[in-house]
C-alpha cells in the first residue's frame, strides 16, 4: 500500500517587528552602534528598491548589516545563518571560530577570550533582529518557506551571498545560490521577484544601489544557477567603482 504524503504545514506569519516597535535595549544598542557605524550615503542607480524586493549584499564582517540595520529605511528581514540566531553556546562558536579565527584570521586562542564578553553582547542583540535563519542541508527548505511569506507581505530580503571561508575580500570571490532557488520557488508561484546588487564601499562610506533586474530576466539570460551567482558576483565586484 502506498503511504498518503503527509500535508505541509502552511508556515506561519512572521511577526515583523518596526524598528520604531523595537524593546528598548534594543534601541539602546542601536544607538551605541550608531557611534561607531557612520550613515553611509545610499547611491541609487537605478531609483528607489520596490518592497518586497531581494537585496544583496557584501558583507564587510559587521559593517553591511549594521548600515542596513541602523540607516534603510524600508522594511527588510535579513537571512541569516542558523548558528547565529540560535543559543548562545552556538552563537559563541561561531562567532570564536568561523568568524574571528578563520574570517579574520584572530589567533584562536584570542578569540575565545574576546568572544567571552563579545558572543553574549551580540547573541543579544541578534534577538531584537528580524532574522531568517539559513541552513545548508534539507532544512532549507524551511527559509524559503519563510521567505516566501515574507516577501507576499512587501517586506524585503537582505542576503550576504558571498563565500567567505578566506575572509571578507573588496573583490568578491563568489556568491552562493541560495537566493536564486528562492528566485525559482518564487516564480513557479506567481511571484516574479526584483532583485538588487548592493555594494556597500566601507573606505568611501557610500552604499551603491543597482538597478534592479527581474528573476525571468536572468534565467532567460543565464541558463545555470552557476551562471547566474557569476554574473551578479562580477556586478556587485563592478559596483564597487560606481562610488
Amino acid at each position: 500500500m502506498c503511504r498518503k504524503k503527509k500535508k505541509q504545514k502552511d508556515p506561519e506569519v512572521r511577526v515583523y517587528t518596526p524598528k520604531k516597535d523595537k524593546p528598548w535595549w534594543f534601541k539602546f544598542m542601536c544607538l551605541i552602534a550608531g557611534i561607531f557605524i557612520r550613515k553611509p550615503k545610499f547611491k541609487y542607480l537605478g531609483g528607489p528598491i520596490e518592497d518586497g524586493s531581494v537585496i544583496l549584499s557584501n558583507h564587510i564582517g559587521a559593517a553591511a548589516p549594521l548600515s542596513m540595520e541602523l540607516y534603510f529605511e524600508q522594511p527588510f528581514e535579513f537571512w541569516g545563518t542558523h548558528e547565529m540566531t540560535g543559543s548562545l553556546k552556538g552563537v559563541y562558536q561561531y562567532l570564536s571560530y568561523t568568524f574571528f579565527h578563520k574570517a579574520y584570521s584572530l589567533n584562536l586562542v584570542v578569540s575565545k577570550i574576546f568572544c567571552l564578553i563579545a558572543a553574549p553582547v551580540v547573541w543579544l542583540f541578534y534577538r531584537g533582529l528580524n532574522i531568517i535563519s539559513t541552513y545548508r542541508d534539507h532544512r532549507f527548505r524551511h527559509s524559503i518557506r519563510e521567505s516566501v511569506e515574507t516577501l507576499k507581505q512587501k517586506r524585503s530580503l537582505v542576503i550576504f551571498p558571498e563565500d567567505s571561508e578566506e575572509g571578507y575580500k573588496d573583490t568578491l570571490d563568489k556568491f552562493y545560490a541560495g537566493f536564486v532557488l528562492l528566485g525559482k520557488t518564487c516564480l513557479k508561484m506567481g511571484i516574479d521577484l526584483p532583485i538588487v546588487v548592493t555594494y556597500l564601499s566601507y573606505a568611501k562610506n557610500i552604499y551603491v544601489v543597482d538597478t534592479p533586474i527581474l528573476y525571468s530576466e536572468l534565467i532567460k539570460k543565464y541558463e545555470t544557477e552557476e551562471k547566474i551567482t557569476e554574473v551578479l558576483c562580477a556586478r556587485a565586484n563592478e559596483l564597487r567603482f560606481a562610488v
